[in-house]
């Protein structure tokens, strides 16, 4: 069964950046599952996917205008160092994460001072281009629920 629109693929991926260091491996746990065709995967990605089968193994290089968008020289922010979770003690390069009116949030800490922190908002794959290794481990029509959400539920999908 070709991937299409509403399918649901499950794949194991490892991405490198330009360097060819590895990145993300999702090999060891469950596989990623997504919904195809409704954004839940990085849109390079999903049209490198379109057409494969369970069983196919492919690279694709994904730029990042596909990926996670150009880097923005103006995402500095000045933050409480106090909002900063994930370490009692910051030092410039760690990820911290911050609570946003979105949810949490993910940021790369650029400069710490007494009370405050400069931090970079850009995904931390913002302006890469991207080599993902791809396994398709299974492609099936959504259920019902699944395309009333927008996303896959269950082993790898979303749980409610």
């Amino acid at each position: 069964m070709p991937i299409e629109k509403n399918q649901v693929v499950l794949f194991h991926y490892s991405v490198r950046d330009e360097q060819g260091t590895e990145v993300e491996n999702s090999r060891g746990g469950e596989p990623n599952a997504y919904l195809h065709g409704h954004g839940g995967i990085i849109q390079g990605l999903e049209e490198a996917l379109e057409g494969r089968e369970a069983g196919d193994t492919f690279s694709a290089t994904v730029t990042p205008e596909k990926a996670y968008g150009p880097r923005k020289p103006d995402a500095i922010q000045r933050v409480p160092i106090k909002h900063l979770m994930g370490a009692k003690r910051w030092k410039a390069g760690m990820i911290a994460q911050v609570k946003t009116e979105k949810g949490p949030r993910h940021v790369l800490v650029a400069k710490v001072g007494h009370k405050f922190a400069d931090v970079d908002t850009n995904h931390p794959m913002a302006g890469k281009t991207l080599t993902f290794d791809i396994e398709v481990i299974e492609v099936r029509a959504a259920d019902a629920e699944e395309l009333s959400h927008g996303h896959v539920h269950g082993p790898g999908g979303h749980h409610h």
